[in-house]
C-alpha cells in the first residue's frame, strides 16, 4: 500500500485555522510534520471578506433559522488555495449529506499529491459553492458537529499516517482496523496476570505461524461480532472459515 502513496502535502480552509494545530503539533502527525513527511497550508476564509467585521456568511434565502457561507468568499478561499497546492488538488468539503469515509476512499486519495481540505461552519455553504468548486463531499458518519475542522482533521490523520516513514513500524497502519476490511484483533501488553484474566497462552508460545492465525481467527470472530455488516460486504472465504472454526473456542 504505501508505494502507492503519493499524498504529501495539505490545504486546510477554515474560518479556525489554528485548530489545525491538534495535528501539526501533537503526535506522530505533528513529529511527520516537523520531518517534512507532509506540509498544511491554512487559509482563513475571512481574509477574502469585504467588509471590516470579516463576515463570511449571510441570512439563508427563503427564510430559516442560521447562516450560510458565501460562494464568493468560499470560492476566494479555495482559489488561494488551488494557488499554493495547485489547480488539480481536489477539494474536499466535509458535511453530513456528503459520501462516509472508508477504506476504499481512503486509499483512492493517498494517491493524489495534494488535498484540499474545506471545512464549514453555521448552517453550511451556499450551494453553489458547493457545486462550482467542490469535488467531494465527505462525511465522517451520521452525527452532526458544529462545524468541520474535527471531521477534516480526523480524515486528515487516518492519511498522514499512512504516508511512508510517518510511523514508526510500518506495518502498523496495515496492520489496523478496516485496512483488509476487517476489525483488528485483540492485544495484550503486560502484566501477563491481571486480576485474574491471563494473556491467550497462544500469544506466549513464540510461535509465529500459531500466533498469525489465531490473530486473523481472531480478527474475524470479532468482525462477526461486532459489525457483521463488513463481513457481509466482504464474504469469508473458504480459508478464512476455516481457520475461525480452527480458533472460534479461544
Amino acid at each position: 500500500m504505501t508505494n502507492e502513496v503519493a499524498l504529501s502535502k495539505f490545504g486546510f480552509i477554515s474560518i479556525f485555522p489554528e485548530m489545525i494545530s491538534a495535528l501539526s503539533d501533537w503526535g506522530v502527525t505533528g513529529r511527520a510534520l516537523r520531518e517534512g513527511r507532509y506540509s498544511v497550508d491554512t487559509i482563513d476564509p475571512r481574509d477574502f471578506a469585504t467588509d471590516r467585521h470579516g463576515t463570511v456568511d449571510d441570512r439563508p434565502y427563503g427564510g430559516g433559522p442560521g447562516m450560510v457561507m458565501t460562494a464568493p468568499i468560499m470560492t476566494a478561499a479555495v482559489e488561494r488555495a488551488k494557488g499554493l497546492l495547485g489547480d488539480q488538488a481536489p477539494v474536499i468539503a466535509m458535511s453530513p449529506q456528503g459520501q462516509v469515509v472508508d477504506e476504499r476512499l481512503l486509499i483512492s486519495l493517498l494517491k493524489q499529491e495534494s488535498l484540499i481540505f474545506v471545512a464549514g461552519r453555521y448552517e453550511g455553504f451556499d450551494e453553489r459553492f458547493i457545486s462550482r468548486s467542490v469535488d467531494i463531499e465527505l462525511s465522517v458518519g451520521d452525527i452532526v458537529v458544529s462545524g468541520g475542522e474535527i471531521p477534516a482533521m480526523l480524515v486528515m490523520d487516518s492519511l498522514i499516517r499512512r504516508i511512508p516513514g510517518v510511523l514508526g513500524d510500518e506495518l502498523s497502519a496495515e496492520q489496523d482496523s478496516f485496512v483488509d476490511g476487517l476489525l483488528d484483533c485483540p492485544h495484550y501488553t503486560r502484566p501477563e496476570i491481571f486480576e485474574g484474566e491471563t494473556v491467550p497462552s497462544v500469544l506466549l508460545s513464540g510461535d509465529h505461524a500459531r500466533i498469525a492465525d489465531w490473530r486473523a481467527a481472531q480478527s474475524l470472530k470479532r468482525t462477526l461480532e461486532r459489525r457483521p455488516d463488513l463481513i457481509a460486504e466482504s464474504d469469508l472465504s473458504e480459508e478464512q472459515g476455516s481457520l475461525l472454526a480452527r480458533w472460534e473456542m479461544l
